[in-house]
């Protein structure tokens, strides 16, 4: 029988079933993961992507031991959001990170709102939109 152990020094191949795991579990969203003191695995698409993974985000999540929402600057992630969750251990401390693409973080609504007024103006060419002369009954 296989064992696996997820400990601050799991290895890439020790991390591959619970992280291969929650990929399906989340309908194949990419998913990242790395113990404390070995690279982790990138998981895209049903495989494994990359072996030796890391990403800034999962180290801050080790590090600081705290959930990170946040839009990477580098890495094969840059500019998409992620959330980062550390893996702990019974005292508490951060052995490991399992990251995933933070669907949640593409549809941000507060930003939408913000951006509502220049949207506007991009779709109809000014705002409010539409001016009564621009709607529908005015052209027909």
């Amino acid at each position: 029988m296989d064992q696996y152990i997820i400990a601050a020094s799991s290895t890439p191949a020790d991390l591959v079933p619970v992280v291969m795991a929650v990929h399906h579990l989340l309908n194949r969203l990419p998913v990242t993961a790395r113990s404390r003191d070995q690279p982790g695995i990138r998981i895209e698409e049903g495989r494994v992507v990359d072996d030796r993974y890391t990403g800034p985000v999962l180290e801050a999540a080790i590090a600081e031991n705290a959930v990170k929402k946040e839009v990477p600057v580098s890495g094969p992630y840059r500019g998409v959001p992620v959330v980062v969750a550390p893996v702990r251990d019974g005292s508490g401390a951060a052995i490991g990170a399992i990251g995933v693409v933070d669907i949640t973080g593409i549809f941000d609504l507060a930003t939408l709102m913000e951006h509502h007024s220049a949207i506007l103006q991009q779709v109809c060419g000014k705002d409010p939109c539409p001016l009564p002369s621009e709607s529908v009954s005015a052209r027909r």
